[in-house]
C-alpha cells in the first residue's frame, strides 16, 4: 500500500505562483512514476497536469508547458509541482498520482486527498 499527502494549496492572485508537494509513504519502490493531476471542468474527470519519471523524464498538459514545472526528490519520496504565471482557468483541485504508466500520461492506482488551488482575477 501507499499513501500520498498533499500540501501548498491555496489562493492566490492571477500571475502568482503556489508549489504543490506530495510526499509518498508505504510501499515507494512501486511508485516510481509519479504525477500531478486536476479535476476538468465539470468535475468528472481528473486531466493530466503535469507527470515525472524516476529518472527525470517529464510529460506536461499543453495548458501548462512554461508556467509549470515537477520536479522530485527520490530521497525523500517527495514530487513538487512549481506552477507560476497562473490563470483563473488554473482553479480546482489538484490531485498526486502513483505510478503513472510508461508513457507519462494514465493515472495509477494510488491517489491523494487533493489540495485546493484558486486563482483570482
Amino acid at each position: 500500500q501507499v499513501q500520498l499527502v498533499e500540501s501548498g494549496g491555496g489562493l492566490v492572485q492571477a500571475g502568482g505562483s503556489l508549489r504543490l508537494s506530495c510526499t509518498a509513504s508505504g510501499s515507494t519502490s512501486s511508485i516510481n512514476r509519479m504525477g500531478w493531476f486536476r479535476q476538468a471542468p465539470g468535475g468528472k474527470q481528473r486531466e493530466l497536469v503535469a507527470a515525472i519519471s524516476s529518472g527525470g523524464g517529464t510529460n506536461y498538459a499543453d495548458s501548462v508547458k512554461g508556467r509549470f514545472t515537477i520536479s522530485r526528490n527520490n530521497a525523500k519520496n517527495a514530487v513538487y509541482l512549481q506552477m507560476n504565471s497562473l490563470k483563473p482557468e488554473d482553479t480546482t483541485v489538484y490531485c498526486c498520482n502513483g505510478p503513472l504508466n510508461w508513457l507519462l500520461t494514465l493515472p495509477g492506482a494510488y491517489w491523494g486527498q487533493g489540495t485546493q488551488v484558486t486563482v483570482s482575477s
